[in-house]
């Protein structure tokens, strides 16, 4: 079992910056790959960016340039989502994600953390 604790969310002005911390415990040496997701109200849950456990990442379009993830391979418990040029349309509730396992069999989520970004 992985548990998945997010924070930094809050409010922002348009063009402001965020950063998100997502903090992992327990089984974390079987992690793969972390990532964050996001759902505004009235939407399905959305991929914002993963990373793998070798470096490798991938941004939904919207946030390419935007977003910058991380994540400290040394002890993999710890990802980041750094947000800057924050825009209203990122308003929504993000929540991290881990990927575990072999095959990435398990998939275990945190509760959330609320981003708002007023214009």
């Amino acid at each position: 079992q992985v548990q998945l604790v997010e924070s930094g969310g809050g409010l922002v002005q348009a063009g402001g910056s965020l950063k998100l911390s997502c903090a992992a415990s327990g089984s974390t040496f079987s992690i793969n790959v972390m990532g964050w997701y996001r759902q505004a109200p009235g939407n399905q849950r959305e991929l914002v960016a993963t990373i793998t456990r070798g470096g490798s990442t991938n941004y939904a379009d919207s946030v390419k340039g935007r977003f910058t993830i991380s994540r400290d391979n040394a002890k993999n418990t710890m990802v980041y989502l750094q947000m800057n040029s924050l825009k209203p349309e990122d308003t929504a509730v993000y929540y991290c994600n881990a990927l575990a396992g072999l095959g990435n069999t398990y998939d275990f989520w945190g509760q959330g953390t609320q981003v708002t970004v007023s214009s």
